[in-house]
């Protein structure tokens, strides 16, 4: 595995063979690469995508500013990615990453070889509005052990199981190293809406949803694979917003997707 900083400041992870698949990293505690656990758990989550390309997983900037919009930061992913390759890459982006990568190919087309969206859609659902809205005003006041419970309701269904989930996380809800980075891009993320330019999109597109996704509900990532220009679509039934990705079949779709062209 090789690390290091890119043009712009954000720092990545590089590991695999083959041809270059970059990876959007979602809203994470801290800017820099994940260390420990965390960064065992990324490689793991990514490993079956290493087998068979180059994976290079790209964090925000460090020290971002209030306002900044998800077109500013697809404009930093741009001006790093034309300093690393000379060619087209693959993109993909999952949860607000998902968004982020969705903003970078309609604004930057000429970067995109295939583009893979998981868990996101054209904006944010209602309930994933104000479940997220909290979240953010949450991490902004300081409270993150409240910021933490305010997720419950996208890990469980019930009312009880919403209760137990919401004490867990509670209890592991320390303070992040970068809290003003994460509510600046959970901020980009709340007015964040493609549908108007999905037409502008045209590298080819996977859409991968979970039928019971809080944040993001699949009509939402309907829309985006029917308003791209060359757009399918892949609904894992009964998989919530996080755990999308787990699925055993999200590897081998991304595989599939990428290896056609």
């Amino acid at each position: 595995m090789r690390e290091g900083v890119l043009a712009g400041g954000a720092a990545y992870l590089e590991f695999g063979t083959g041809r270059p698949l970059v990876v959007f990293r979602t809203v994470l505690p801290d800017s820099a690469n994940p260390t420990g656990a965390a960064r065992w758990a990324e490689a793991r989550s990514l490993k079956p995508l290493a087998a068979r390309f180059t994976v290079l997983t790209v964090g925000r900037r460090p020290g971002l500013e209030p306002g900044v919009t998800m077109a500013d930061l697809a404009a930093h992913h741009a001006e790093e990615l034309r300093a690393r390759f000379d060619r087209p890459v693959d993109v993909l982006g999952l949860s607000t990453a998902g968004c982020l990568a969705l903003q970078f190919a309609a604004d930057h087309p000429r970067l995109v070889r295939r583009l893979v969206v998981g868990a996101a859609g054209v904006r944010l659902g209602p309930d994933g509005r104000r479940v997220q809205r909290e979240y953010a005003d949450l991490l902004a006041a300081g409270r993150y052990r409240a910021a933490a419970k305010a997720l419950a309701p996208t890990v469980a269904d019930s009312r009880l199981g919403r209760v137990l989930m919401a004490g867990l996380l509670g209890l592991t809800g320390g303070r992040p190293a970068d809290p003003s980075g994460m509510v600046a891009m959970l901020r980009a993320e709340d007015t964040f809406d493609i549908e108007d330019r999905l037409g502008e999109i045209t590298a080819p597109t996977l859409v991968i949803a979970g039928s019971r996704d809080v944040l993001y509900p699949p009509e939402l990532a309907e829309r985006v694979a029917s308003g791209v220009r060359h757009g399918e679509l892949e609904i894992y039934e009964g998989r919530r917003h996080h755990t999308v990705m787990t699925d055993r079949r999200f590897a081998r779709d991304v595989v599939d997707f990428l290896g056609r062209f």
